[in-house]
Formats: structure tokens, sequence, C-alpha cells
């Protein structure tokens, strides 16, 4: 986790003023780490114009941790956007009953075509940054609970086997 100092002194986030200074955006709690996951994913498939800022006023409003929602829309990048916004757009153009357009280069260089793809291309983005927030919400409560039963059940055992040695020892001395 970087240091909320760091991030406190970003010039680029600056515009939050002391928004950032809330202790909840820094926590680690399964709320937290659940929601700031969900708004990571949510921003992370969504056209990239402002990432940073849409996911750092979306953890303040929703009070989840920052430095978690940030680090997860550097998912989408470079190498990851065709696939990503290619998968969307296919997936609007299913959805509007349109006929998806192949890798052409000449067609995607071509802007006057870019009208003709935003809507498909926003509505598939809208549906994958929907299902990929809640399916990232469900695992990390999932994951949680999980690592707390196991937890809870480390403890009992561990409690378990301090009790029985401790009841065996005097009985045993009393013996003598």
């Amino acid at each position: 986790m970087p240091d909320p100092r760091v991030i406190l002194e970003n010039r680029q986030l600056g515009i939050f003023g002391k928004l950032l200074q809330d202790p909840n955006l820094w926590h680690l709690n399964r709320h937290s780490v659940s929601g700031a996951v969900a708004v990571g994913l949510f921003v992370m498939y969504l056209p990239p114009l402002g990432h940073l800022f849409m996911a750092t006023g979306l953890a303040i409003v929703l009070r989840v941790n920052l430095p978690i929602s940030v680090t997860l829309i550097w998912i989408s990048n470079p190498i990851t956007i065709p696939p990503m916004f290619y998968g969307a757009y296919a997936l609007g153009c299913w959805m509007t009953d349109q006929p998806v357009v192949g890798f052409d280069m000449h067609f995607w260089i071509d802007w006057h075509n870019w009208l003709a793809v935003l809507a498909p291309l926003l509505l598939g983005s809208l549906v994958c940054a929907t299902l990929c927030a809640v399916v990232g919400y469900l695992i990390i409560q999932m994951l949680w609970r999980w690592l707390l039963m196991r937890e809870i059940q480390r403890r009992r055992e561990r409690y378990r086997a301090l009790s029985s040695t401790v009841t065996s020892t005097p009985s045993s001395s009393r013996q003598r």
C-alpha cells in the first residue's frame, strides 16, 4: 500500500483537498477492500478519460479504500485496452443487433467511423464494467469470509490444543 502522504501530496489529486483525509479511505477491512475492487474494476472498463479522477471520486463518495481502487484502474493499459474494448464493442454490437466490424486498420483509423462504433462500445463497456465490478466485489467478499473462517478454525484448534495440555498436566501431577 502506498503511503497516504504520497497520495495526499499528489498534484493531480489536489482538487480533492481535505476529502482525501477521511481515514476510511485508507482502512483495510472487508467492506472497504471489496468496494475498492468494485470501483477499480468498474472504472477500468470505462473509456480511458480521467480514470484516476473517476476512481478517486467514487472511492471518496463510497468511502472505500482509495489506493486499491486507484491501483486497479491500471489493469487497463496500452496492452490490455485493445482486446478489452474490442470485446466490449462486440458485446455492444450483439446487444444492439449490429454487425461487428473486424480489425480492419483503415476502418478503425478513420475517425468518421467512430460514431457508428461509439454506441455499441459504450453499451458494451458499461455492461462489462458492471459485471466486473459485481464479480470482483463478490469474490473479495467470499475470499475475505473464507480467510476469516479459516483463521477462526485455527484459533479454535490452538485453543483446544492449549486447553487439553493445560488440563492434562494437573491431572498427571495428582496421580503421583
